[in-house]
């Protein structure tokens, strides 16, 4: 199952003509309850299951010269983590494997998880998006590190999120001097059918300011301290 497509908040500077926005009274959907902001990194959709690797764009395997640090069979993550993902279970996460818009200078690993799938314990056959904390606690069994947090809690009103975005947006980003934007997401688990009223963006304005993608030209991120994947 490929990531569903994220819509950007309303107020969201870098949407273009291609991207969707939350309409109607969206507020109602995040204000009240338990929250979770983490840093959107500018990387690869690249998901896992029992199966395979895939990258979001095709659906198909991956095997791109971008993407050797998940699937190369000698020591990739993939081969490393197959054994631990449960049937019918997939992994989301962001590869920084190689660089594109932002050049990120302190990576310590490629790959961040944001995002999980399992089937329902009170609904069978029915595929959920693991709530935040279920997430980390997966994350810590495979040994990966989630997307950067940067606020947990409520927000109260649109001008709370505004302020919220605009601080964060004045520091840097985790793992550099830049920040793509955020990520909103309820904390509790949700059906994957709901996954638009659930999960939404922000991203900066003028994200991407050459029309030449990436991957023509692509490069390797550098590791401050060195793990393959």
């Amino acid at each position: 199952m490929k990531y569903p497509r994220t819509y950007h908040l309303p107020f969201s500077p870098g949407s273009t003509n291609d991207d969707k926005k939350i309409k109607g009274n969206w507020l109602k959907d995040y204000v009240g309850k338990d929250i979770v902001i983490t840093e959107k990194l500018d990387g690869e959709n690249i998901h896992m299951d029992q199966h395979d690797c895939y990258a979001r764009s095709d659906g198909v395997a991956t095997r791109s010269p971008w993407t050797k640090n998940i699937w190369s069979s000698s020591n990739g993550l993939y081969w490393k983590i197959k054994y631990l993902i449960e049937p019918n279970e997939i992994i989301y996460g962001e590869n920084l494997y190689g660089e594109h818009a932002i050049c990120y200078d302190k990576l310590t690993t490629y790959f961040h998880i944001f995002g999980m799938v399992g089937i329902s314990k009170e609904e069978p056959h029915v595929p959920i998006f693991y709530s935040w904390d279920d997430l980390k606690k997966k994350a810590e069994k495979l040994n990966i590190p989630t997307v950067p947090v940067i606020y947990e809690g409520k927000i109260e009103s649109e001008a709370h999120l505004k302020k919220i975005i605009d601080e964060t947006m004045s520091l840097p980003s985790a793992y550099g001097s830049t920040k793509e934007g955020i990520v909103m997401r309820i904390r509790d688990s949700f059906k994957v059918e709901d996954f638009s009223k659930c999960v939404c963006k922000w991203v900066r304005p003028n994200h991407v300011q050459t029309e030449t993608h990436w991957t023509k030209n692509w490069k390797r991120a550098n590791l401050i301290n060195y793990n393959y994947y």
